[in-house]
């Protein structure tokens, strides 16, 4: 846990890996990450003050996995009667084709595509957020990634991640057991093992973001323009 182990691979990423584990493992994301991504107190915190009762505001979920963050966020907002218009995507076929099929609001979209693709159709959005993604990425993907972020977002950028610790370690180690049948015990494990500490993703992270502690387990890559523009 002294360093991070950048050479390991979380089963769900293999090209040919179980396509029936695979679907269990999307499916179980939900519930995970309700329970520890804590999500609902960054919708709360950062993202609702964003939003309007009278036009909508935009955001992005990039690398949106099964796109559960995607639902959750635009159920959240419809029940505040909040309008919120939701854009998830995810380079892999697998985690589009998934998302796509499940039911979802009205104003929740997926594409399978990454940041750059919509860079480069000069898209933008108020809001840009990922979960779960930095630890999957090498240095040049991750200043990628928060460069688009800066080009997309207009109003907030905001990348949650596991923080890399023995105890967030060990605790998910026990309370992923009930998780059968699918990757989500072994690839969570994988991906703390993955995971920056506070002060490596200080020192990664460029000019202009902050880096927050969200929880005892997690950390946040937040900007914020100097100048949005509307």
């Amino acid at each position: 846990m002294r360093r991070r182990a950048v050479d390991a691979v979380e089963m769900m990423d293999l090209p040919d890996c179980d396509p029936a584990k695979l679907e269990l493992t999307y499916r179980q994301f939900e519930l995970v990450n309700r329970l520890f991504s804590g999500w609902r107190r960054l919708y709360c915190r950062e993202i609702r003050p964003l939003l309007s009762r009278d036009s909508a505001t935009t955001l992005l979920d990039v690398g949106c996995g099964g796109g559960d963050l995607a639902r959750q966020l635009a159920h959240w907002s419809g029940r505040d009667k909040l309008l919120l218009d939701v854009t998830g995507i995810d380079p892999d076929a697998r985690a589009y084709s998934y998302a796509s099929r499940r039911p979802h609001h009205v104003s929740v979209r997926f594409r399978q595509a990454d940041s750059s693709d919509l860079v480069r159709e000069g898209r933008r959005f108020d809001v840009v957020i990922s979960n779960h993604v930095i630890h999957h990425l090498l240095p040049a993907e991750l200043a990628q990634l928060l460069t688009d972020s800066q080009v997309l977002a207009r109003r907030l950028s905001l990348h949650n991640d596991l923080r890399r610790n023995l105890a967030a370690y060990a605790l998910f180690s026990l309370a992923a057991l009930p998780f059968r049948g699918s990757f989500i015990r072994a690839d969570g494990l994988t991906s703390i093992r993955r995971s920056y500490t506070l002060a490596e993703l200080t020192a990664a992270a460029p000019p202009g973001w902050r880096v927050a502690r969200h929880s005892p387990f997690h950390q946040v890559l937040i900007h914020r323009p100097d100048h949005p523009d509307d």
